[in-house]
């Protein structure tokens, strides 16, 4: 971040904003930038992996005879080169999706086979308490969002606001009572994620498919959260 915004002096380029730092690609600090998002994309990826092979071990060891299957595995807030059109015209360009992700529509080539014919699976998180919906990409957000949808409900408040409403162990003893269990190392790392500091989901998931980004397949219901 700090190369590109020094970057952007050195080349002319003038910002409303510093978060919107930036560089041409073909540049060092492009190329850094482009370097250092390959490699988090792939500590997230392994991250996932360890995570979900574990996840299979405890089962297995309570229940002999589980079968866990990944449905789905992408990340989100990345920046990756991409064909699509422009003024009707095909030209690659690197997206970066920021609180998003992709949400490839029906029959789009960089989809795997099972899910080629209904379009990307697209999750929208929303929070311990709520619940998080199932989506899939719809032909018309190509158009409108670079094949873009969001990734989660987004905070509709900042963590240190939700410190001063919330209290973790208050929290977590109430949704108990709602049967959701939550399993943390940090009272204040669940005051921050209170379900009431975010988004509401449902408004947030209606949103994106009346958009025409994705369309809702199914809602799901929390059971555990663990807090890392």
């Amino acid at each position: 971040m700090l190369s590109l915004a020094k970057a952007g002096g050195r080349l002319g380029i003038a910002l409303p904003e510093r978060e919107l730092a930036c560089a041409p690609i073909h540049s060092p600090e492009g190329q850094q930038y482009i370097g250092a998002m390959n490699a988090a994309i792939n500590v997230a990826l392994a991250n996932r992996e360890m995570l979900t092979q574990l996840t299979r071990e405890v089962f297995g060891r309570i229940f002999p005879d589980s079968r866990l299957e990944l449905l789905y595995d992408v990340s989100h807030n990345t920046c990756k080169a991409e064909s699509h059109k422009v003024d009707g015209v095909e030209r690659k360009l690197w997206v970066h999706r920021k609180g998003a992700t992709r949400a490839f529509g029906p029959g789009h080539s960089a989809l795997p086979e099972r899910y080629r014919a209904v379009g990307q699976p697209v999750i929208i998180g929303g929070s311990m308490g709520t619940g998080s919906y199932i989506l899939a990409g719809m032909a018309e957000s190509e158009e409108r969002a670079f094949s873009s949808a969001s990734h989660g409900a987004g905070r509709a408040m900042s963590r240190h606001q939700a410190l001063k409403q919330w209290h973790g162990r208050e929290l977590i003893d109430e949704l108990a009572g709602r049967g959701i269990l939550i399993r943390t190392r940090s009272m204040r790392g669940a005051a921050e994620e209170a379900p009431g500091a975010y988004k509401d989901v449902d408004l947030v998931a209606e949103a994106t498919e009346k958009a025409g980004l994705a369309r809702r397949v199914v809602f799901l219901r929390p059971k555990v959260c663990i807090k890392g």
